[in-house]
């Protein structure tokens, strides 16, 4: 895996050796970015946003941000596993510091913590483990704790087949389907 585009590119990306993680495949964080940057439904720029980026794994998605200068970017991950990964592959970029690690359970605690993020966000990524089913409880603290800008996108990485159950105003905009991905964009 590698920084697609940006002031980064073809850095590679170092993964963890357990099969736990999932992380984010470079052709599908491709075709994300250029849903991003072309699609007509939303207009989210990369450059100067801030992110979140929930379940960040080695952090491949918030990487790229950065590399697509971001103003800043907020990982949230708690397995020690990864942890480790992540750090190093941030401090591999040099002279970065546009970000923080937050080593927290967000599927535990997530109204507190979701609460205590004190920048609005332009674009929410979340890349929960497929099982995983508290995206509704985490969708809703996004909304009730007001962390998404007003035009701003949520992003979320899910298996093919996962059926979830959303928010009532949750509005999905866009679905697209790369292998056994599904990435659905949407806002509230």
């Amino acid at each position: 895996m590698r920084i697609i585009s940006g002031l980064f590119k073809g850095k590679k990306i170092l993964q963890p050796a357990d099969k736990i993680t999932r992380p984010l495949k470079d052709l599908t964080k491709e075709s994300v970015f250029n849903v991003i940057e072309h699609s007509n439904k939303f207009s989210v720029n990369i450059k100067d946003s801030i992110i979140l980026d929930l379940y960040s794994g080695v952090g491949s998605f918030g990487l790229e941000c950065l590399s697509r200068e971001a103003k800043f970017v907020t990982f949230i991950e708690n397995y020690r596993g990864v942890l480790p990964i992540l750090k190093k592959n941030l401090f591999s970029l040099k002279n970065i510091n546009n970000y923080e690690i937050l080593n927290q359970d967000i599927n535990l605690k997530s109204e507190i913590i979701l609460s205590k993020l004190r920048k609005k966000n332009d674009i929410i990524f979340l890349d929960p483990p497929y099982k995983d089913k508290n995206l509704h409880k985490i969708l809703s603290n996004i909304y009730n704790n007001k962390i998404l800008k007003k035009d701003g996108i949520v992003i979320i990485h899910r298996h093919k087949k996962e059926n979830d159950k959303f928010p009532e105003n949750f509005k999905i905009l866009e679905k697209k389907i790369y292998g056994i991905s599904k990435i659905v964009f949407g806002l509230f």
